[in-house]
């Protein structure tokens, strides 16, 4: 690091600032910007500003300031979803949406005070504790609270970065693991360096691994892309002409295994008119086909977020098990808060953890539902069973933000971990076709009506990932947590407050 730069970042203040200017430049990483060359240059920055510290509370501030830039830059887009289509007032939801942020950003606050509280002394030592704890805090961030994995370190290296042919041995986590290795070691250049081209050509060999291989011929599809406008779409006035736009889109869009997004059918399945299920049932068989669609289904007082198929095959159901906090179900202490939103359907019951792949158009395809794709080991639930992975989304909620780029990012890593096609069918974007390498192969343009048609293979076969999930990942970071704090590893004082 220059002297000038290490002068400037000696002082608190400017090291909290140059924290937060580090954390908002990381999400330049990931899509849309792309930039996944830079990830391990940002977790060098964090990683030089920890060392440096003097101390654990500097560090615990310094992981602070990285992850409010990281997060506020990254997710604010919660604000949308809470006062532009909620109905919160903007000066509840401004707060709401910052204090989400902040604490998303505990995990790096968390991983900074870790970090210089059992700082090692060696530094190949500190590159695999500050490597263990970013991708360690990741998972963790994963689960708790039902979870919240987006912008997971490891994302931003989905296809084309060449670390993607790790993807389908060590999962998302994995990756997070070495990029944050990868930029601890750049404090030696010319062994971090060396250590990054070495993952990266190790990451390219990977990726000509066949680690699953295609099953029967290829299927037609069309994904259907409706545009409804998040403010349009539950009101009854708009109802019949929802509903024509997709019969419409689907009679000029033939194929064996048609599907439309999430709550497409914005009823619940039986205030259906029966004629006009008939009609999609008719239009999906022309192929000999299907169609899966998104409806709301209810049983005995609950009801589902739910995917159901219709055509040759009979009828099928899907719910979602993995339902979105506030926006799907109210945690428990939380009823206060609808008070002050508008949010539609919101009291969702959860589908079962596994549920059989659905049977449609000769393939075995697993469904999942809006952010359902951002939890690897419950994707993997569906394998070996089924081919050909399948969400069904609605982003609208978000608006012209980074959220759409970003989730399609996710749906990459998913099928480069699984080796498995996914298809995505969303209502305003962003409606791809993603290859079993986790390349995008087509995609429609966000905002706007229309139907992507492509051939789809479905595939067999386990990649590593698919058969043993986060296991891997987690043992790699529990070595180099040992690895790191032996007892000759120990820096004295380094527990100081």
């Amino acid at each position: 690091m220059p002297e000038s730069v290490q002068h400037y970042t000696s002082r608190p203040a400017a090291r909290y600032a140059a924290s937060a200017l580090i954390g908002a430049a990381g999400v330049l990483c990931f899509a849309p910007f792309g930039l996944f060359w830079l990830a391990p240059l940002v977790w060098f920055g964090l990683f030089r500003l920890l060392c440096r510290a003097e101390n654990t509370r500097q560090a615990t501030l310094t992981g602070l300031g990285f992850g409010l830039g990281f997060f506020l830059t990254g997710v604010s887009w919660v604000y949308v979803s809470l006062s532009v289509f909620g109905g919160m007032p903007w000066w509840l939801a401004g707060p709401a949406a910052f204090l989400f942020c902040a604490v998303m950003a505990l995990f790096p606050t968390a991983a900074g005070a870790a970090f210089k509280r059992w700082q090692p002394l060696q530094p190949w030592r500190q590159a695999l504790l500050f490597a263990a704890l970013v991708a360690g805090l990741d998972w963790v961030k994963s689960w708790l609270f039902t979870g919240f994995p987006w912008l997971t370190v490891g994302y931003s290296q989905a296809a084309p970065s060449p670390l993607a042919g790790f993807a389908p041995i060590l999962g998302v986590h994995g990756l997070s693991l070495l990029v944050a290795l990868a930029g601890a070691l750049l404090c030696r250049w010319r062994s971090g360096l060396a250590f990054a081209a070495l993952l990266a050509i190790a990451g390219f060999g990977l990726r000509q691994i066949p680690w699953t291989t295609p099953a029967g011929d290829p299927i037609e599809v069309a994904l259907v892309q409706g545009n409804v406008p998040q403010e349009m779409k539950f009101r009854p006035e708009v109802f019949l002409r929802t509903l024509d736009r997709y019969r419409q889109l689907m009679a000029e869009n033939p194929a064996q295994l048609t599907i439309l997004p999430e709550t497409a059918l914005p009823a619940f399945i039986d205030q259906i008119p029966a004629d006009y299920l008939d009609e999609l049932k008719a239009l999906a068989r022309r192929r000999h086909g299907d169609l899966i669609v998104g409806t709301l289904t209810g049983d005995g007082g609950r009801y589902f977020n739910s995917a159901i198929s219709l055509g040759s095959s009979p009828m099928q159901v899907y719910s979602k098990s993995h339902l979105v906090p506030f926006g799907e179900f109210i945690p428990a202490g939380f009823a206060w808060f609808m008070a002050y939103a508008d949010i539609p359907m919101s009291a969702f019951t959860r589908g079962p953890e596994t549920q059989a792949p659905l049977a449609v158009a000769g393939r075995q395809v697993a469904a999942n539902i809006c952010y359902e794709d951002v939890f690897g080991e419950e994707i993997i639930r569906a394998l070996p069973q089924a081919g050909i992975l399948a969400n069904l989304s609605n982003t609208a909620w978000f608006g012209h933000s980074l959220a759409q780029p970003q989730h399609l990012q996710i749906a990459q890593m998913r099928a480069a971990e699984t080796g498995r096609p996914m298809l995505r069918a969303t209502n305003t974007g962003m409606t791809a076709i993603i290859d079993a390498r986790g390349e995008v192969s087509a995609a429609l343009p966000a905002f706007q009506t229309g139907v992507l048609r492509g051939a789809v293979r479905a595939y067999t076969g386990m990649t590593p990932y698919a058969r043993f999930g986060n296991w891997p990942a987690l043992a790699l970071i529990a070595l180099f947590v040992l690895l790191a704090l032996t007892a000759d590893g120990r820096r004295a004082g380094a527990n100081r407050p």
